[in-house]
C-alpha cells in the first residue's frame, strides 16, 4: 500500500505588484489603447479630474489676495507631478466639462460598412417587397470583398427564398455601387464591371472569361492567337483590365482604420534642425482632485471611506506618473531616432542604419524590454511619412564601401531594380541579387526573393510584358 506524506520545498519567485503591471500596460499601450484607459479611469476613479478645458486662476477668482494665497501654498513633488499629465492650468472639476466631453462622444460616426453602403442603396430602390427582401439576405451575406460566396440556389433553401426573387435581387444588388458587388468570384467581379461599361464581347471580357490564367501570367502571343488580334491589343486590354479592382467591398473593410493618430512627429523646425514632439492632444489632462486629498486629513471621517481614498489617490497618482513616464520614454526615442537617422529622415529609406534596441537602451540607460514595450504599435510622423517607431530597429548590411545598410535599405534597393528593369526581360532573382552586389550590396538569392516577396512582387516570368 503506498505511502502519504507531505513535502516543503522553499523557492524564489518574482511577480509583478499591480501598480508595475498597470505600468507595463500603459507603456505598451497605443494613443487609442491609452485613451481608453484614461476615460475608464475617470469614470471608476472619483479622486481623478480630467483638467483638459482648463481656465485661469484669475478666472477662478477675481481676488487678487485669494491668489496670492493659493500661489502661496507650500507644494511637494508628488502635489506637483498630479497636475496634470502634460502642462496645463489648474482648474475645478465642472459638469460643463463632462457635458462637452459626452457630447464630443456623440459626435462620433460609426464608420461606413459595405453592407450599410448597400442597404441605403437599397431602400432608395423602387422594387417589390419580395425582390427587396431576397436583396437583403444577398447583401447580409457578402463577405469582406463583396462577393457572394455561396451559391444563389442553397441561399434560396436556407431562407426560403423564391428563385425568380432572388434572381432579381442578385441583378439588382450588381448594379449597386461600388462595381462588381454580388459578383461570385474575382472573374465574375470583373466582367460585371466591364458590363457596366457597356464592354460585354469585347476582347477585354473574352479576355477576362477565356484566358484570365493566361493573362495573369501575361501569355499575351497565346491569348492573341487565340482571339484573332495582335499582341498590342492584348497587351491594351491587359492595361484597362488593370484598371478594375479584385476587391470592390476593400474600401470598406471594417477592420481597417485609416486615421492612424502618430504618437510623436519629427519634423523640421525654422533652423533646419530635426525636432520632436508628442501629440497628447487628445489624452485627457490628469490630477488629483483637491477635495479629495483634503478629505482625508478632516478628523470623524470614517475609517472606510479614508481607506477607500486613499487607495483611488495612489491608484490615481501611478496612473498619473505611468502616462507620464509612458510619454518621457517614447519622447526619448524619438530624440535617438533623430540623432542616428539623420541621413533617412533626409534623404529617405534607402539610408535607414541598422539600429537595435540594446543600442537605444544602452543610450537612454533603459533594458532592451523597456524599448520594445514603448515602440509596440506606436507610429511616428516623419518627412519620409507615417511610419511604425518598430520598424526603425532591424539588422542589415556592411556594404562593400563599408556603409551599413538595413533591411530596409535592400528592399528599397530591389524595388528601384524592379522599377526601372527592361519589362521585356525582367530580372531574375539571380539577376536582382548580381545587380544589387554592382552597388557593393552582397545578399544571398533566396534573400533577394523573400524581399522580393514581402514587397509583393512577381516573379520574373509573371512580370514579362510583351
Amino acid at each position: 500500500m503506498p505511502e502519504n506524506f507531505l513535502q516543503q520545498n522553499l523557492s524564489q519567485t518574482q511577480t509583478l505588484a499591480p501598480q508595475m503591471r498597470k505600468s507595463l500596460e500603459i507603456l505598451q499601450a497605443s494613443s487609442m489603447e491609452l485613451s481608453q484607459i484614461i476615460n475608464q479611469a475617470l469614470e471608476n476613479n472619483p479622486t481623478i479630474e480630467d483638467v483638459s478645458e482648463s481656465i485661469s486662476l484669475d478666472e477662478i477668482s477675481g481676488d487678487p489676495g485669494e491668489n496670492d494665497q493659493l500661489e502661496s501654498l507650500n507644494e511637494t513633488d508628488d502635489d506637483w507631478r498630479d497636475r496634470s499629465i502634460m502642462d496645463g492650468s489648474i482648474q475645478p472639476w465642472t459638469q460643463d466639462n463632462e457635458q462637452r466631453r459626452q457630447h464630443l462622444y456623440d459626435s462620433l460616426v460609426a464608420p461606413e460598412t459595405l453592407q450599410r453602403h448597400l442597404e441605403c442603396q437599397l431602400q432608395l430602390s423602387m422594387v417589390e417587397p419580395e425582390v427587396r427582401q431576397a436583396a437583403g439576405a444577398i447583401i447580409g451575406n457578402l463577405d469582406e470583398r463583396g462577393f457572394l460566396d455561396i451559391p444563389l440556389h442553397d441561399l434560396g433553401i436556407r431562407l426560403d427564398l423564391d428563385h425568380e426573387d432572388l434572381d432579381q435581387a442578385l441583378a439588382l444588388v450588381q448594379s449597386f455601387e461600388p462595381p462588381g458587388v454580388g459578383a461570385a468570384d474575382i472573374p465574375d467581379c470583373l466582367m460585371i464591371q466591364l458590363e457596366r461599361q457597356g464592354l460585354v464581347d469585347s476582347i477585354e471580357y473574352r479576355s477576362v472569361r477565356d484566358h484570365l490564367e493566361a493573362l495573369a501570367r501575361k501569355h499575351h502571343p497565346r491569348i492573341a492567337k487565340a482571339l484573332g488580334t495582335t499582341v498590342e491589343r492584348i497587351t491594351e486590354a491587359a492595361a484597362n483590365i488593370g484598371r478594375l479592382t479584385p476587391n470592390p467591398g476593400g474600401d470598406f473593410n471594417p477592420g481597417d482604420n485609416p486615421y492612424i493618430q502618430p504618437d510623436v512627429i519629427i519634423e523640421t523646425n525654422e533652423d533646419g534642425m530635426l525636432t520632436a514632439r508628442l501629440t497628447g492632444e487628445q489624452l485627457p489632462k490628469l490630477r488629483i482632485n483637491d477635495f479629495y486629498k483634503d478629505m482625508i486629513g478632516k478628523q470623524g471621517i470614517d475609517s472606510k471611506a479614508r481607506a477607500f481614498l486613499r487607495e483611488h489617490i495612489r491608484d490615481g497618482r501611478s496612473l498619473i506618473r505611468s502616462v507620464a513616464l509612458r510619454q518621457e520614454t517614447i519622447l526619448a526615442i524619438a530624440h535617438q531616432l533623430i540623432l542616428r537617422q539623420k541621413e533617412f529622415f533626409d534623404k529617405g529609406p534607402r539610408l535607414l542604419k541598422p539600429l537595435t534596441m540594446n543600442e537605444v537602451a544602452d543610450a537612454l540607460g533603459m533594458h532592451a524590454t523597456t524599448i520594445s514595450r514603448a515602440v509596440a504599435g506606436k507610429h511616428i510622423l516623419t518627412p519620409q511619412g507615417l511610419m511604425e517607431m518598430r520598424s526603425f530597429f532591424a539588422t542589415g548590411y556592411q556594404t562593400e564601401g563599408g556603409t551599413e545598410i538595413s533591411n530596409a535599405g535592400v528592399r528599397e534597393a530591389i524595388q528601384q531594380l524592379v522599377a526601372n528593369e527592361n519589362q521585356s526581360k525582367p530580372l531574375s532573382d539571380e539577376a536582382l541579387t548580381k545587380a544589387l552586389k554592382q552597388q557593393g550590396i552582397k545578399v544571398a538569392r533566396r534573400t533577394v526573393a523573400k524581399y522580393r516577396e514581402q514587397l509583393n512582387i512577381l516573379p520574373s516570368h509573371l512580370r514579362k510584358s510583351f
